[in-house]
């Protein structure tokens, strides 16, 4: 059961990853943008958004640390900008750990699909802790 941690920045992911990955000695990482997400008529995507990085990821010595920026109007706090990503194969232990985590806790995206996910919500916990999950699919 791998738990990754997602750190967020503020239009400067490209960079950053780019950097880790020059630092490890690692291929130049695949980024999936926000312009490449269809469009949802609810959330539309403000100009000048389409460029910055939903996410990216690298595996740095066994972990996958994953990235993102920002979207945008959201807030940004550096030093608090991370979240705890639960990748799971089992829909049960998802949902599960999904409903006791966000006791006393508040939802951020209710458990849907999403095109990345069958599965996919955020949440922070009642100790402040920002929690993606994601649903990966067995290939």
């Amino acid at each position: 059961m791998p738990l990754n941690a997602y750190l967020n920045f503020n239009g400067n992911t490209r960079e950053v990853v780019h950097f880790y990955a020059d630092v490890f000695g690692l291929p130049a990482p695949e980024l999936m943008t926000f312009g490449s997400m269809p469009a949802n008529p609810e959330h539309p995507l403000p100009p000048g958004a389409e460029n910055l990085i939903m996410h990216a990821r690298l595996r740095i010595g066994g972990s996958d640390l994953m990235f993102s920026d920002t979207f945008p109007g959201m807030p940004f706090e550096a030093g608090n900008n991370f979240s705890l990503a639960l990748v799971l194969t089992d829909e049960q232990a998802l949902r599960d750990a999904f409903a006791k985590l966000k006791e006393g806790g508040s939802v951020l995206l209710d458990l849907q699909a999403m095109p990345w996910s069958p599965c996919y919500g955020q949440l922070t916990d009642k100790f402040g802790i920002q929690w993606q999950f994601s649903l990966e699919q067995n290939a």
